[in-house]
């Protein structure tokens, strides 16, 4: 089987390697079947998107919406390489899930607004699938309520023309959608368990997600919700999309 690419960008360690662990173990994939670069830390090679089953991006600290003199260098040099190859892999149409982040990087190149309006803090939320998400297959097997896990700055607040509204919730219209056929992107988290929930919370208690204070609350609400559908879109995208050399 063909890899799959995960491009992350997290700098802290821990949350980057249950990041990691996470995709492998819900995706059904073994170390050798998810190549990852961590485009914080090293600048994106060139790529042939003919080695790759797919390409999925995960969640990330950057917010795409922040004003430009706002933004890191790293930022800004990450954006404009997810920029370039989201012009490739949107003109192929690959196989491409981009989680949380993925919405404001598809999003936005595909002319989404973007922003600080339906932002939620770290926690469960109940999404609910569309009659076109309950059409879809990368969502077959998943009920048509279901709970998530959410932790976000900004998110879409006006779809692209060209983009197909499969899920939202009461507090985020816009919890995933479509591009074509084969290009995705979530604004929960699909990668997430509580445990995970619980390392994001800690890793990320001073990032401006929720008040310091109310970490300890937060982990405890979190393991009140039994999370157990937005996995299987990992499942499905590796099923659907799987390359053999």
């Amino acid at each position: 089987m063909k890899p799959f690419l995960l491009l992350a960008s997290r700098a802290e360690d821990v949350a980057a390697e249950a990041e990691y662990h996470s995709y492998l173990r819900f995706g059904g994939l073994e170390a050798a079947q998810l190549r990852r670069i961590r485009l914080e830390a090293v600048p994106l090679p060139e790529l042939d998107l003919s080695d790759y089953s797919g390409v999925i991006v995960g969640g990330s600290p950057f917010t795409s919406s922040d004003p430009a003199d706002h933004k890191s260098e790293t930022q800004h040099r990450v954006e404009r390489e997810l920029a370039g190859l989201l012009d490739i892999i949107v003109a192929q149409d690959f196989p491409f899930l981009g989680a949380c982040y993925g919405v404001g990087t598809l999003g936005r190149h595909q002319g989404a607004l973007i922003d600080r309006t339906y932002g939620e803090t770290l926690g469960g939320v109940t999404v609910k699938l569309t009659a076109d998400g309950l059409q879809d297959p990368l969502l077959a097997g998943l009920d048509e309520r279901f709970a998530a896990f959410v932790g976000h700055k900004e998110a879409c607040t006006v779809l692209p023309g060209n983009a197909v509204l499969l899920a939202g919730s009461a507090a985020c219209p816009v919890q995933m959608f479509r591009i074509k056929r084969n290009l995705y992107a979530t604004q929960f988290h699909p990668e997430l368990d509580a445990d995970g929930l619980a390392l994001r919370i800690n890793t990320y208690r001073y990032a401006g997600y929720f008040p310091p204070d109310d970490a300890g609350r937060l982990i405890t609400e979190a393991y009140k919700h039994t999370v157990t559908e937005p996995m299987k879109i990992l499942r499905n995208f590796v099923t659907r999309y799987a390359s053999q050399h």
